[in-house]
């Protein structure tokens, strides 16, 4: 069976907005992709001559012998050709990796139609892809391929090479339009019936027709065609193309009445054979135009004189068409890269009824319905295939959009910080979390959050959860505050795997002599030994440039068999996937007894590691009450680690909001150690640096800060932090005024945003404003985000879009060629305001090893506590006049620093005597969770 003429080019008008391909092959067993078959017959001009044998050319048609127009057609082709390789080579300058392809999707595997269209895609450089169905296939078949190839970005042309019967108004319209390189869809037939192909695709066999007549002499206004069994989208596609080119047109079908006069009559014949022997001589007249379309939509070939003289030849038609879907292709490839630069989000909002007084946050999060989480990725510009979701609310995002966007210039980067923590808390995620709610739903600018995702720990043990609070948080707050996508439990996999490999390797090198070890390191398999590429590079580590295990000599094997792990000396404790695999591989899990520090890689684990991680170093697409799109991904706290979120999530979420847009991360605890970390450790890594600082602060925290008295969990607030108490709210602004001097170090704007409590007075609000901007910030802004969402935090968007557009003088604190000491001493000093340090014996031991090892070039990763700027918890506001007591030093060579431990620090984070985990629970009939808060 064949497919008409009008079904299968009405099945290619909507693929005005993609891109056809076709030339390279690509094989998929799984969808069964073979070579594709061209479609497309010869387009066929023939001289007519007249009964004395003359030949004579009518209404100015200077008419071309078959045998002669092979130039000619190669010629236009050639041309189209060219202009679409130099465009494709335009769009390939910004987009190195695009290559693009066209789908033909087919009833059985005639590879027919396969040859033309591949021989002028690998002309232009394009991929033909063929979907080979079989041939009783059922109408649903072919749409649900349809569907498939719509979502695949690799795809930007489909051509539906199929039997008329299968090509019913279902099948056509379901192509996307943008794809629709043959012009077949209603969308696309009716852009060319009103004239306007500026966003679609006309059928590639018409545009051919078109190119053919455009090669005689005379214009074609005023001409009489007559399309002669044409039907379905095809025909009407060609009446209106011509008609549009001043032409007259007919349409006739084979049994109409008269179709000899009318023909006799005509300039133009382009017809369809439908059973018939084809036109006879005697009916046209000379220099009359024929053009025959059979063959090329694949009808049935009657051994008639048009198909024996279309086989003396190579142009035409087919040729002709074949080129011109193929510049559909190129043409809706670059349309497909135009939709993705920058443009404004069709983002829709969820929207916030706030309740007075506001309910718990758990109760806030469970009223809100949040958005399907594919929805929001298509909202916000991601691709199908970048998705990978984990249920109806969450999804990973696949690492592959910073390929795609990697020319896409990064929007504007905003960090939230904070000013010396207190018990009572300061809100910095939720003055994020209300930041973008406010850029996004409100002011209606792209706008991304990325934030860390809690730990067990505190969740379980004073905070009941950190998804933010009030109206502005993250949501399910239930899958943000537990297990989300599992990264947490792939990091404790890894990290016990690796404990279990150092256990293991101590056991075996006691117990086993050299030769029985590298028996079993390098086991002969099929009675060949061959090294792993882990242990390859153990032996270049060696300076053992040998290949064959059989070369090594016995203190070679030694060398390599023996890591000597000393066990007194274990330090293990509890960005791209390559670049993880090279931090896991160099992480340092102890030293040998001669000194020598040893690395997962030396313990064979580092690809194991990475398995385990592999699905971890995602980030997590979440959304906020509002339905804006979150980022959460990694968990460290500051007060023992970077305490940010990962550089790769920042990195997707730049590309994602475009230049015109923002992405707002969070520096844990205050800006002495997060926001610190975030420029010297971060910064340095990602290569990325922040336009502007939002620096949070609240009232009854300043006034902490300024002598109040100590608060207790639980327990009625004293009532200095429910009364207006003025002068502990100006004594307590000198630890904001100190953050805003930190903030000032690295030559980067700060607005101070101000976190509104209900206890708060508008005196104590203006005053921390007005002592604010008069210590440097370029502004301070009440925030109302708790107890109204986004619509409370509308002034602090509208200062951040103010302060991000001013150019800043971004600067590290310190060179990473200072010594491990100075480094230290430069962050007391300028950042804590200590006098000095002082080196334990054992942190000056520590020292000198890391010297000698080559690792004294890392950055620094303070381990100090985050209740003061101090050392010492309970010195609140500004200490002065301390040293800075350095007990140890350790390193995480793996993360890419050195962390001394400050003073009593603990690097394992501890419970209070009353976790909140009493009373968290389950329930066991509706499955609720209870506890969180």
């Amino acid at each position: 069976m064949r497919l008409s003429v009008a079904f299968r080019h009405a099945h290619r008008s909507h693929a005005s907005i993609r891109r056809p391909g076709a030339g390279v092959k690509v094989l998929n067993p799984e969808n069964r992709f073979i070579p594709v078959k061209s479609a497309v017959s010869y387009l066929q001009v023939r001289e007519a001559s007249s009964t004395s044998g003359t030949t004579e050319t009518l209404v100015s048609f200077k008419s071309h012998p078959r045998k002669n127009d092979g130039p000619l057609y190669e010629s236009a082709v050639g041309g189209i050709v060219q202009r679409s390789r130099e465009e494709l080579k335009a769009i390939r300058e910004t987009n190195p990796g695009l290559k693009p392809t066209l789908a033909i999707i087919q009833a059985g595997e005639d590879d027919s139609l396969l040859e033309v269209n591949k021989k002028m895609a690998g002309k232009i450089g394009l991929n033909v892809m063929q979907i080979c169905l079989p041939h009783q296939c059922r109408e649903e078949e072919v749409i649900e391929e349809i569907l498939r190839l719509n979502e695949d970005s690799r795809v930007h042309g489909i051509f539906l090479h199929l039997p008329q019967s299968f090509l019913s108004k279902s099948v056509r319209n379901a192509i996307k339009p943008q794809k629709d390189v043959d012009g077949v869809s209603d969308l696309n037939v009716g852009r060319v019936v009103l004239g306007d192909q500026r966003h679609g695709f006309a059928s590639p066999v018409a545009g051919a027709v078109l190119e053919m007549l455009a090669r005689h002499d005379a214009p074609l206004v005023g001409k009489m065609a007559v399309l002669l069994g044409l039907e379905g989208p095809l025909k009407v596609t060609l009446q209106f193309l011509l008609q549009n080119n001043g032409m007259m047109v007919q349409t006739r079908q084979w049994s109409s009445k008269h179709l000899q006069k009318q023909i006799l009559d005509s300039d133009v014949v382009v017809f369809l054979e439908t059973g018939h022997k084809g036109l006879p001589p005697t009916w046209l007249r000379p220099g009359v135009a024929v053009i025959n379309l059979s063959s090329a939509l694949m009808e049935e070939q009657p051994d008639s004189w048009e198909h024996r003289a279309e086989a003396e030849s190579s142009a035409g038609v087919g040729p002709l068409s074949a080129v011109l879907r193929m510049q559909h292709v190129v043409r809706s490839s670059r349309r497909w890269i135009q939709e993705q630069q920058y443009q404004p989000w069709r983002l829709r909002p969820l929207k916030l009824q706030p309740l007075s007084p506001v309910p718990s946050d758990i109760e806030i999060s469970r009223a809100q319905t949040p958005k399907p989480i594919s929805q929001l990725a298509q909202e916000i510009g991601l691709l199908p295939e970048e998705l990978e979701a984990y249920g109806n609310t969450k999804a990973k995002v696949h690492l592959s959009l910073l390929n795609r966007l990697q020319h896409q210039p990064n929007g504007k980067y905003v960090l939230v910080a904070g000013i010396t923590p207190t018990p009572l808390g300061e809100g910095k995620s939720t003055v994020t979390i209300g930041l973008v709610q406010a850029l996004s739903a409100h002011l209606k600018l792209n706008s991304f959050a990325c934030l860390r995702q809690p730990s067990q720990g505190p969740t379980f043990g004073v905070k009941g959860g950190a998804a933010g609070g009030g109206y502005a948080q993250v949501i399910p707050m239930e899958e943000f505050n537990l297990h989300l996508t599992g990264d947490i439990h792939a990091i404790t996999a890894a990290n016990n795997l690796v404990a279990a490999a150092i256990d293991a390797r101590i056991l075996h090198e006691a117990t086993q002599s050299d030769r029985a070890l590298y028996s079993r390191l390098v086991p002969s398999v099929n009675g060949v030994r061959c090294f792993s590429p882990i242990q390859m590079a153990r032996l270049q580590r060696l300076g053992i440039n040998k290949s064959d295990p059989s070369d090594l000599t016995p203190e070679e094997i030694r060398a390599f068999v023996r890591l000597d792990l000393d066990p007194e000396k274990v330090t293990w404790q509890r960005d791209g996937l390559g670049d993880m695999r090279a931090r896991l591989g160099r992480m340092v899990v102890g030293s040998s007894r001669n000194g020598q520090p040893i690395t997962a890689d030396d313990l064979g684990v580092t690809g194991a590691l990475a398995v385990l991680m592999k699905d971890a170093i995602k980030p997590t697409l979440m959304q906020t009450l509002e339905g804006t799109p979150v980022f959460v991904h990694a968990g460290p706290f500051a007060n023992i680690a970077h305490g940010n979120s990962s550089v790769l999530a920042d990195k997707l979420a730049l590309k994602l909001v475009g230049e015109e847009g923002y992405v707002v991360t969070e520096a844990g605890f205050g800006a002495d150690i997060g926001m610190e970390k975030f420029f010297n450790i971060k910064c340095r890594t990602s290569g990325l640096t922040p336009d502007v600082v939002v620096l949070v602060a609240t009232v009854r925290a300043l006034k902490m800060h300024g002598g109040g008295p100590n608060v207790t969990a639980g327990v009625p607030l004293p009532k200095e932090y429910i009364n207006e108490n003025l002068q502990l709210v100006a004594d307590g602004c000198s630890n904001l005024k100190k953050q805003i001097q930190i903030t000032h170090l690295f030559g980067v704007p700060v607005i101070v945003a101000l976190n509104v409590f209900k206890t708060d007075t508008q005196a104590e609000i203006d005053m921390v404003c007005r002592i604010a901007e008069a210590s440097g910030a370029s502004a301070a802004v009440q925030c109302h985000h708790w107890s109204r969402g986004g619509r409370g935090s509308v002034e602090l968007a509208h200062a951040v879009k103010k302060v991000a557009s001013q150019k800043n003088h971004f600067q590290f604190l310190y060179n990473l060629q200072d010594s491990i000491v100075e480094k230290i001493r430069t962050i007391a000093q300028k950042v804590y305001g200590a006098d000095d340090i002082e080196l334990s014996p054992e942190a000056q031991a520590k020292i000198d090893y890391y010297n000698q090892q080559g690792f004294s070039a890392l950055p620094i990763c303070m381990a100090k506590t985050h209740l003061s700027l101090s050392h010492m918890p309970e010195k609140k506001g500004v200490p002065t006049g301390f040293i800075l007591p350095i007990r140890d030093i350790r390193a995480s060579i793996g993360a890419g620093f050195i962390y001394p431990l400050v003073g009593t620090m603990s690097t394992m984070p501890g419970l209070p005597t009353r976790p909140c985990f009493y009373d968290i629970d389950l329930d066991p009939v509706t499955e609720e969770i209870k506890g969180l808060f």
